[in-house]
């Protein structure tokens, strides 16, 4: 097999996990299952993040055990002619080991004989809790073989641990080997975003019929003949009203002249996600409410760029969103000034809510809404309470993530406008959102999904060419 990222990387984070687990603790982590479609059909497969994380192996059927003598272990299928003319080549357990670096390899039909012995003389059992179905019961029964030889002079962990707290926290600071792997992820997606836009205005041009699993063929078309293995989530393609249906999925819509469209779609590449979201005028040219909706979301979204850098907490790009795009409502008449009050009063009682409802960002990395606490762990024990201004519950405040280099989220601010009363007609059936991809950097970020532009007048011209 052919890894993607220098078997070296895999055995560097290892180490690191050895020496966070103690040097008499045992890690196990299973790989993903395969997942039924329906009948005799299955999902196409994609292995556990935190497993793939370790190792970069891919097929199925495996486990991976980490001792903290920094010992590795897998376990996966043995090889099978027979099977492999069916489903595809195996690496097997004697080819392991020298392949990804690995200390011992074994058939996945060992796992149950060996697990006791690797278990015995540790203090601490650690393995992702709630990931995988039926875990926790495996992993008693394996301690419970080795309590009943205590007689025999074994030592039984005394301890179980969740393994998602120290490899979530690995996981949140990207090395530079994922790093490279997401700013190509991103310009695949980037390209795709790009050939939709184009597509959109030509087919409008030349008459025909738009439907949105058009645009969302030009995405996966291009999210393939560029390496990826598959869409990082369900691509959104949603045109006009469907645009304000946050988690609206491509589907039949029609296209129209003079509306917009918002697609939200990234491809995944060697395990690692990418996510884009433009919204452009389905015919090439924004009509003057399209645009000013669109520009004050552009404008906060660069503020909320100018405020991630390293340093940053992760909840100031959502403060500096809010703060623009309040003032524009009350600024373009979605929020009347004589009943929502001042700048200060529509973000005290989020009277802002009504068109943007979701936060500014989230991790991004293996998974879309990746891994990794947004409380900053050294201020863990400090608390505020205060009185959510819609709803009236308590909420228990504490102090946001400290951003560091290396660390990637998304800036995806937005505007919904479904029409209400007092909400200007102009406006109805807007979706808006734009959303990028930035690695945090020590002097600010670096915007890796900027290959599909944004300006209005950028966007115009792309869709003429």
């Amino acid at each position: 097999m052919n890894l993607p990222t220098p078997a070296s990387v895999f055995a560097q984070r290892r180490a690191q996990l050895a020496a966070l687990i103690g040097p008499k603790g045992v890690a196990l982590i299973p790989t993903a299952p395969e997942q039924q479609r329906n009948r005799d059909a299955d999902f196409l497969y994609r292995p556990d993040s935190y497993f793939y994380y370790l190792c970069g192996f891919t097929e199925p059927q495996a486990w991976l055990v980490i001792t903290g003598d920094g010992k590795s272990t897998l376990f996966c299928a043995p090889k099978d002619v027979e099977r492999e003319i069916w489903d595809g080549y195996r690496l097997g357990p004697a080819a392991a080991p020298a392949e990804l670096g690995l200390d011992a390899a074994y058939s996945i039909a060992e796992l149950d004989t060996q697990l006791p012995g690797l278990l015995d003389g540790r203090d601490a059992v650690w393995y992702p809790f709630a990931t995988h179905k039926g875990l926790e019961t495996r992993v008693d029964g394996w301690l419970n073989k080795v309590r009943a030889r205590v007689r025999y002079g074994t030592l039984c962990p005394e301890q179980q641990r969740d393994l998602c707290g120290p490899l979530d926290e690995m996981r949140l600071v990207k090395d530079a080997s994922e790093q490279a792997t997401m700013r190509r992820a991103a310009q695949i997606s980037a390209g795709g975003h790009i050939r939709a836009m184009q597509l959109s205005a030509r087919m409008l041009r030349e008459g025909q019929a738009v439907r949105e699993y058009h645009l969302d063929a030009e995405l996966l078309h291009e999210f393939r003949r560029h390496g990826s293995q598959a869409p990082a989530y369900g691509s959104i393609v949603a045109a006009g009203a469907n645009a304000c249906v946050l988690h609206y999925r491509a589907d039949a819509g029609l296209v129209q002249s003079g509306e917009l469209v918002l697609i939200d779609a990234g491809c995944e590449l060697d395990g690692y996600a990418s996510d884009i979201t433009r919204t452009f005028p389905a015919n090439g040219t924004f009509s003057g409410p399209q645009r000013a909706l669109y520009e004050l979301v552009l404008a906060s979204q660069e503020a909320a760029i100018a405020v991630t850098k390293a340093g940053a907490r992760f909840t100031d790009p959502h403060e500096a969103t809010v703060k623009v795009l309040a003032q524009g409502l009350l600024d373009l008449g979605l929020l009347d000034k004589n009943k929502v009050g001042t700048l200060q009063d529509v973000i005290e009682k989020r009277a802002y809510f009504q068109f943007y409802m979701h936060r500014t960002g989230h991790w991004l990395g293996m998974d879309v809404h990746d891994c990794g606490g947004y409380i900053e762990p050294s201020e863990i024990g400090q608390t505020s309470e205060r009185k959510d201004a819609l709803t009236g519950e308590t909420i228990i405040d504490r102090p946001a993530r400290i951003l560091q280099p290396g660390m990637v989220l998304t800036i995806e601010p937005g505007l919904y406008v479904r029409p209400a009363e007092g909400v200007p007609a102009q406006f109805h059936n807007i979706g808006i959102r734009i959303e990028d991809d930035a690695i945090v950097t020590t002097t600010g970020c670096e915007l890796i999904s900027r290959g599909v532009p944004v300006a209005v007048a950028e966007i115009e011209a792309l869709m003429r060419g």
